[in-house]
């Protein structure tokens, strides 16, 4: 355990480090550079989850807007659930 997590004193802070990853998604003859925020909680949620990661952009604007987003018990697992995610649905935005 990283002695940061003891800065936490009730769990209901939610106490979490960020960690930070773009990645570009190409649609046609276009990039989408998009950035993901991990979040590396204290305290596992109620479903044992450790790592939160959330894309700064949505993907499928037009018909029901998205959020790329992955929880996992690593790192790993949570940003690799986010990049699948961006791939889900079309980026439809200027």
């Amino acid at each position: 355990m990283a002695e940061w997590t003891f800065a936490q004193t009730q769990p209901s802070d939610e106490l979490a480090q960020l960690h930070f990853y773009s990645i570009n998604k190409r649609e046609g003859d276009r990039t989408i550079e998009f950035r993901i925020t991990v979040r590396e909680y204290a305290t596992p949620n109620h479903l044992n989850m450790r790592f939160f990661a959330e894309a700064d952009k949505h993907t499928n604007q037009k018909t029901a807007p998205y959020t790329p987003c992955g929880w996992g018990q690593t790192l790993l697992q949570a940003l690799a659930d986010c990049v699948k995610a961006i791939h889900r649905f079309p980026y439809e935005g200027e």
